[in-house]
């Protein structure tokens, strides 16, 4: 499986006053199991370009392939392409509406025409996978349940669908610390044992560096940086001037470095950046 954007275009409200590019000329890859963060501020497209990944948007111009199907090709059946492609959206929890927590998880899987025996399967699959005891609340209402529960649920039922590519807008947006390192952890582990790309969107940059392979940086609907977390939390001062922070760790240690300590900056963790504090102490 492999993602390819070519040329992507999107006009919201073309021809009227207010006409906005949210999208300009976007293009990038990404190969079979990367974990790719995407971040930029407010308005930088990029809940616009996971809506085309989805197809429920359509580009101006431009073309996806997603395993070398493209998407934007009007032949080609959204069913199909929302069997490979799961987005959760930010908040998904709010979109919760069975009485049970089965029935809500199997509800994506039953609309594919599977049989019972499969529905059950892919759903007792899935709450393993986001941690959810099935024994202990498949039988309840998933309104009964806490936000991190409830989120999880959320989750469940797109994986559910065994997607190929998963997107997270915002997966840990308006939870507790607990509940917050809960659903990265949540996230880790379906990237370890799936070979589903997944893309995850979020303004938490100590995130972004602790679990993307890949950091694509939005600004005016342009992937103006597409590196390592390394290399583009590296650059401070860009990421700065786009209204963009960088993790906690790094921020300490170029603070150090702006005031004239011999430190390397080349750091993403807590962890990393006290062993950075320590070698200068002992000079």
């Amino acid at each position: 499986m492999s993602i390819e954007v070519r040329d992507l275009n999107y006009i919201y409200n073309e021809g009227f006053p207010g006409e906005t590019k949210a999208l300009d000329n976007v293009s990038f890859s990404i190969g079979d199991g990367e974990l790719v963060g995407i971040i930029g501020h407010t308005g930088s497209g990029k809940s616009t370009l996971l809506q085309q990944l989805n197809g429920l948007l359509k580009p101006k111009s431009g073309s996806i392939l997603i395993g070398g199907r493209d998407i934007t090709d009007p032949k080609t059946s959204m069913l199909e392409v929302r069997k490979k492609v799961g987005l959760v959206f930010q908040y998904p929890e709010y979109q919760l509406f069975e009485e049970t927590v089965e029935k809500d998880i199997g509800f994506g899987p039953a609309n594919l025409g599977l049989s019972e025996e499969e529905i059950s399967s892919r759903v007792r699959e899935a709450m393993e996978m986001v941690g959810l005891s099935y024994e202990e609340i498949s039988g309840a209402s998933p309104f009964d349940l806490s936000g991190g529960q409830k989120r999880r649920v959320a989750i469940a039922g797109v994986i559910a669908m065994k997607p190929e590519v998963l997107i997270l807008d915002e997966p840990t947006a308006g939870l507790n610390p607990g509940a917050h390192d809960d659903i990265l952890n949540m996230v880790m582990d379906i990237h370890e044992r799936t070979d589903a790309i997944i893309m995850m969107v979020s303004h938490n940059m100590d995130d972004i560096a602790a679990m993307a392979d890949r950091v694509l940086v939005m600004d005016r609907g342009q992937v103006v940086m597409d590196a390592t977390a390394e290399e583009v939390f590296s650059k401070r001062d860009e990421l700065t001037a786009l209204g963009l922070a960088v993790p906690a760790a790094t921020s300490i240690v170029g603070k150090l470095k702006d005031r004239g300590f011999d430190i390397d900056t080349d750091c993403l963790t807590m962890e990393e950046a006290a062993d950075r504090i320590a070698e200068v102490m002992k000079k």
